[in-house]
């Protein structure tokens, strides 16, 4: 069945390279604001007897999913056979659990309504920290990919005697598995986090690496307080500059500005689109889409 590629704005460029690889015909989601502050969406574009893929990078959710409902809607309704989200960056996966009285587990409640507004989800490295799978949450089915390789690969062409360090214990393994497949060393930090902009961080000694350059590699670059304090710390150790590799670069208010003095680079996937791109994902999705294998349902 031939597929038809929709992109929200501000997602147009991965959609481009995704329709070209896997061969479906690039579309595009007009939108804009009515005076009373109402959405206006239109699709350009045939979704008729076609899967209809929506690209959307989720990293400012709460406006663009009434959008996204919208462009889904009027995708059914002109006879799409099929309507998925593509969301390269998840959002709402933080709050997993009720940590106070009276919290909404919003992570619970944002995979309702996605649930209830698409066929399929496809995302990549999305932040699961209780919950083992996405279909703990999601009652669709689910296709999650990780960049790990694509960093991985990406390290070993452009960073010379690396030495591969996770910022904290969770990143132990995604750490391992990339300095596995490139045949370099790695290392792990212990942090400790006191709140949202407050972590102490413990470096082990790294004085036999010294002639190494350390590179940071972590799922998220967020509020950045993480990556700031582990830079500053192996600057303590008498270590190169770091380089710092990410898969989605949120980059939260001042974030890229305390970050950037303190990297040689910093580099990510087009997850979420920034300037530091320059790891694409296209390809990667495009082969999922085409195999159509889901997650195990668990």
């Amino acid at each position: 069945m031939q597929r038809l590629t929709l992109a929200l704005p501000g997602n147009e460029d991965l959609a481009r390279g995704i329709a070209q690889a896997c061969g479906s015909e690039a579309g595009r989601i007009e939108t804009r604001r009515f005076p009373d502050g109402e959405s206006y969406v239109r699709l350009h574009g045939e979704p008729a007897d076609r899967i209809v893929d929506v690209i959307c990078t989720l990293a400012h959710p709460d406006p663009q999913f009434l959008l996204l409902a919208f462009a889904a809607d009027a995708a059914r309704e002109l006879g799409a056979q099929e309507v998925n989200l593509i969301a390269p960056y998840l959002a709402y996966m933080r709050q997993d659990k009720r940590f106070h009285d009276g919290e909404s587990v919003t992570s619970r409640s944002f995979a309702r309504l996605v649930s209830s507004t698409f066929d399929k989800l496809l995302t990549v490295d999305p932040h699961l920290h209780r919950y083992p799978t996405l279909s703990a949450v999601y009652t669709i089915p689910t296709i999650t990919l990780h960049a790990a390789p694509l960093l991985a690969d990406w390290i070993a062409n452009h960073v010379e005697e690396p030495l591969i360090v996770g910022p904290d214990e969770e990143s132990e393994q995604w750490a391992g598995a990339i300095a596995s497949r490139i045949g370099v060393p790695h290392a792990v930090l212990r942090k400790t986090r006191h709140g949202d902009r407050s972590v102490d961080i413990d470096v082990p000694d790294l004085s036999i690496w010294r002639g190494r350059t350390p590179v940071l590699v972590d799922d998220i670059a967020s509020s950045g307080r993480t990556l700031a304090v582990a830079a500053r710390k192996l600057a303590e150790q008498g270590m190169r500059k770091p380089e710092c590799v990410v898969v989605h670069a949120l980059f939260a208010e001042d974030a890229w500005a305390q970050l950037t003095p303190l990297f040689a680079r910093i580099t990510s996937t087009d997850a979420v689109p920034h300037p530091s791109n320059r790891i694409g994902l296209a390809s990667l999705i495009a082969d999922a889409l085409s195999s159509g294998k889901t997650d195990p349902r668990g």
